[in-house]
C-alpha cells in the first residue's frame, strides 16, 4: 500500500480487517502527504500477544506514532498507549456490534490519567491521518508546508462554494474582507 521504500513513520493498526474501509482514509491521506506508513490488523482481544509485541517494538522499529482504530469495546488504542512511549491517535469505529458507535468513542476517549489517547470523531480516520502528519510536521518543514498548502486548498474550496451559492441566487450579506 505504501509506494515508498522508506521506513514507516506511522503505524496504522485496526482490530479487524472489517475496519479497513474506515482506516483506509488514514492511509490515503498519509500517502497524499508522502508520509511512509505501515498498516496491519492487531486485535487487543483475539491476539493480545501480537498487540503487546507490536506496541513494545514500535519505537525501536522507527515508528513515530500509531493510529489505532477499533469498534465495539475498542480497547486497542488504549492498550497500545499503555505499552508504547509513542503518541497514539484513536479512531472509534461504528461496527456491526456497536451501540451507534458510543461504545467505541467512550472506550477510546475515557482513558485514565497517565495513558492519553488522542481521539478523533467516529469513523474519522482521515482526521487521524491529518493529525499524524501535523505532529510529524512539527519537526519536518517540508511536511509542514504540505499541510499549509492542504489547509489553503480547503479554504479555497469553501470560498468556491460560497461563490457558487451566490451565483445560484442565494442571498449572502456576510463577506470577509
Amino acid at each position: 500500500m505504501n509506494n515508498k521504500q522508506e521506513s514507516p513513520l506511522v503505524g496504522i493498526i485496526m482490530g479487524s480487517d472489517s475496519d479497513l474501509p474506515v482506516m483506509k482514509a488514514a492511509a490515503d491521506i498519509l500517502q497524499f502527504f508522502e508520509v511512509p506508513f505501515e498498516l496491519t490488523v492487531v486485535s487487543a482481544h483475539r491476539t493480545p500477544q501480537r498487540m503487546l509485541e507490536y506496541a513494545e517494538s514500535a519505537a525501536s522499529r522507527g515508528l513515530k506514532l500509531i493510529i489505532a482504530g477499533a469498534g465495539g469495546a475498542a480497547h486497542l488504542p488504549g492498550m497500545v498507549a499503555a505499552i508504547t512511549p509513542l503518541p497514539v491517535i484513536g479512531v472509534p469505529i461504528k461496527s456491526s456490534n456497536s451501540i451507534d458507535g458510543w461504545d467505541s468513542i467512550l472506550s477510546i476517549l475515557q482513558m485514565p490519567n497517565g495513558v492519553p489517547v488522542a481521539t478523533v470523531a467516529l469513523n474519522a480516520a482521515k482526521n487521524a491521518g491529518i493529525l499524524a502528519a501535523k505532529i510529524l510536521g512539527t519537526s519536518d518543514e517540508n511536511l509542514r508546508q504540505k499541510i499549509v498548502t492542504y489547509m489553503e486548498n480547503l479554504k479555497k474550496e469553501v470560498n468556491e462554494k460560497v461563490e457558487h451559492l451566490q451565483h445560484s441566487g442565494y442571498p449572502n450579506r456576510f463577506d470577509v474582507k
